[in-house]
């Protein structure tokens, strides 16, 4: 359920700078657009007539006002800041246009209409709690970017900047660089009752997921939910584990229990975390909101032309030249970064028997801790290519000129994980199943695992923090240095919000999880302490991130989302993977080995084949349990963790039982609609009839 105190009271938003009423002229300022410093007066005034002019006439009919007035202006140094808001009426109108989802008073999930707001739980004339401020600057952002050129050829001031009826003016202000960035303002007085209740004191608690959901918004929540819960479902593979550790249980008979553990688990927990989404987002609405048609991305260019679809004028880019590109330069690019992975791994062995035979000629207490430098500087090695590849896949995936921003994100997550996938988790197969060292498996896993969440710790949150830190107090500073006869503090705020570096959305943060749970689902019957470790390094990922998102970053728009997407599939990707490895480590044992004492490398590659053709093979079971005891474990595992995927449902019964209940209200009143219309047309047609005949 929703809490209540997670929706923002706008009306408390602190604001001293001027005095701010509910009036037109003077308003709470929701989100800031920057202009550059040389921006032309013209340009100014043609802008603002836009954002404040009347829905009808092609406006956003926004509240404008510049951060400074003339005075102010004078006094402080000019940035060429403008802040917007709305009013409460123009607020609800958004609401409806953008097709938010309320709880009515009947305890159901409707889309919000102004004409029936009486009919939904928490509404009152009186009240501006009814959206939560992360609701409001959404409705701003999406009116703001709806804003379209109409009959303007070229953005006024600047010739080049041209403009064609129905182009995103925003988008092209921003491109043309006139605009800097559109960014929402923090509410200092709300944030700090976040804080307090989220991170400010350490402790083993759960996160409050719907006050997240009401400041930062429904994708952001998401993601600290999934952590929450990934975290928490790790803790029995971390209790199971340490046992194996702490006894040094080296039997294999043991090593294939928790290898059989392992796969169920992998399987479970993505199944039932689809159906707690779809709990969360059936009471957050998002899971009934429908799907906008996508409009091409800002960084789209082409030939302007006709869209066959939609009928209106935008660029036209040939899909046969974006396949080229692909093909021919991006897909050997890959391919060339895939291969210098390799290599440096290759250097990475080299080194590892470098330190090996040094450990061996001198048996020293030195030369055994230098047994994990090559590791750990292969970690370090790992990390740094994987950033530098991401730049590159990002260059590329936008060179590649997709015309929607979600074939944009998927090829770039399809780029940047094929990379990570191969560069971290390589070496681990390379170890596992061409040397067979079960021992250097257990170093390598151990040390790229601890340093990469070291690292990940400090480059994502400690180092930009304290660079925030420093920032802040020159900004202080500053504003103290003016000695202005005002107060100055909204100025002080957005003059120290806008220089805050730019939150890119969850991407990196979903990657390191995905990283974390290939580490754990692959090789964790190796080392069973990899559990322990990733859940150690989850509780002040919570902290950390909750650091960051709060006091490291500007706020971001929120954006409803319904699951967390394309990394869903990622990560069943990761687990049907986990399950090929795990059945080939259980090929290794004794007890299989026994079967085929040969060869093991044929018997690794007949495990796995058995495997894969027993996941797409619908008798799978039957033929799993007609095979020799010992073998047939692992073929009627990966069977039982295909039936759970099917046995337990994506959606709970209770919320599949409201989507169809909405569904058939949504038809029946679409036939009433329909009835209506044709009974309206009959009745006009005696009176047409009796027209004619007086005629």
């Amino acid at each position: 359920m929703v809490l209540d105190s997670s929706k923002t009271d706008l009306s408390k938003m602190k604001v001293t700078l001027s005095a701010l009423d509910t009036s037109e002229s003077s308003f709470t300022p929701l989100v800031v657009i920057e202009l550059a410093q040389d921006v032309k007066e013209e340009t100014k005034e043609w802008l603002k007539n836009r954002i404040i002019a009347k829905k009808k006439d092609g406006g956003a009919q926004l509240l404008f006002r510049p951060l400074l007035n003339k005075y102010e202006q004078e006094t402080l140094e000019n940035q060429n800041l403008y802040l917007v808001g709305a009013s409460k009426i123009r607020m609800l109108l958004g609401a409806e246009a953008v097709g938010l989802v309320k709880e009515c008073n009947d305890n159901t999930m409707r889309a919000f209409t102004y004409r029936t707001r009486q009919n939904f739980k928490g509404f009152d004339d009186n009240n501006d709690d009814f959206l939560t401020m992360a609701e409001c600057q959404f409705i701003i952002k999406h009116e703001l970017e709806n804003l379209r050129a109409k009959g303007e050829k070229m953005i006024p001031g600047y010739p080049q900047a041209k403009l064609y009826p129905g182009k995103s003016l925003l988008r092209r202000l921003l491109t043309s660089g006139i605009v800097i960035q559109v960014f929402p303002l923090h509410d200092s007085e709300a944030l700090k009752k976040l804080e307090d209740t989220w991170y400010t004191r350490f402790a083993l608690k759960y996160q409050p997921i719907d006050s997240i959901r009401g400041y930062f918004g429904e994708t952001i929540a998401l993601y600290f939910g999934f952590l929450e819960y990934f975290t928490f479902a790790l803790i029995p593979m971390a209790v199971i584990g340490l046992p194996y550790y702490l006894f040094v249980w080296e039997d294999y008979d043991k090593y294939v229990i928790f290898a059989s553990f392992n796969l169920i688990w992998s399987t479970v927990i993505l199944e039932v975390w689809k159906r707690g989404c779809a709990n969360m987002t059936y009471r957050w609405g998002t899971l009934l909101m429908k799907r906008k048609f996508e409009e091409p991305r800002p960084g789209f260019h082409g030939v302007l032309g006709i869209n066959s679809i939609t009928g209106k004028e935008e660029p036209l880019y040939p899909s046969y030249k974006r396949q080229l590109r692909i093909y021919l330069v991006s897909l050997p690019f890959v391919c060339l970064c895939l291969y210098f992975s390799l290599y440096v791994m290759m250097i990475y062995f080299d080194m590892e028997v470098w330190a090996l035979g040094l450990h061996e000629n001198s048996g020293s207490e030195w030369t055994s801790v230098l047994l994990y430098v090559p590791s750990i500087i292969y970690a370090i090695v790992i990390e740094i290519m994987n950033r530098l590849y991401r730049y590159a896949a990002e260059f590329l995936t936008s060179w590649e000129n997709h015309r929607l921003e979600s074939a944009y994100q998927n090829h770039l997550i399809l780029k940047v994980l094929v990379f990570n996938f191969l560069n971290c988790f390589a070496s681990l197969f390379y170890i596992a199943f061409v040397l067979k060292d079960m021992k250097l498996l257990r170093q390598s896993l151990a040390t790229l695992l601890i340093t990469s969440q070291i690292l990940n710790q400090i480059m994502e949150s400690f180092l930009p923090y304290w660079l925030q830190r420093k920032h802040g107090v020159r900004v202080k500073r500053k504003v103290q240095a003016l000695k202005a006869d005002i107060d100055a503090t909204l100025y002080e705020q957005v003059i120290l919000e806008k220089e805050m570096g730019t939150y890119l959305g969850t991407f990196d943060d979903y990657l390191e999880l995905f990283l974390q749970f290939g580490y754990v689902s692959l090789f964790s019957c190796v080392y069973p302490l990899a559990a322990a470790f990733a859940v150690l390094n989850n509780f002040t990922e919570v902290n950390s991130d909750a650091l960051k998102m709060c006091r490291v970053f500007k706020r971001p728009f929120s954006e409803p989302s319904a699951n967390i997407g394309v990394w869903q599939l990622a990560f069943e990707t990761m687990s049907v993977i986990s399950v090929v490895t795990n059945c080939a480590l259980i090929g290794m044992s004794p007890q299989v080995n026994a079967v085929f004492p040969e060869s093991k490398a044929d018997l690794i590659l007949i495990v796995v084949a058995v495997e894969v053709l027993a996941s797409s093979s619908p008798s799978a079971t039957i033929v799993s349990f007609l095979r020799p005891p010992q073998p047939c474990r692992t073929h009627a595992l990966l069977a039982l963790k295909f039936i759970l995927a099917f046995a337990i449902p994506d959606k709970p019964r209770h919320i599949q039982m409201k989507l169809a209940r909405l569904e058939f209200e949504s038809l029946e009143a679409l036939k009433q609609q329909q009835m209506k219309l044709v009974t309206e047309n009959l009745k006009e047609e005696p009176t047409e009839s009796g027209k004619e005949k007086a005629t």
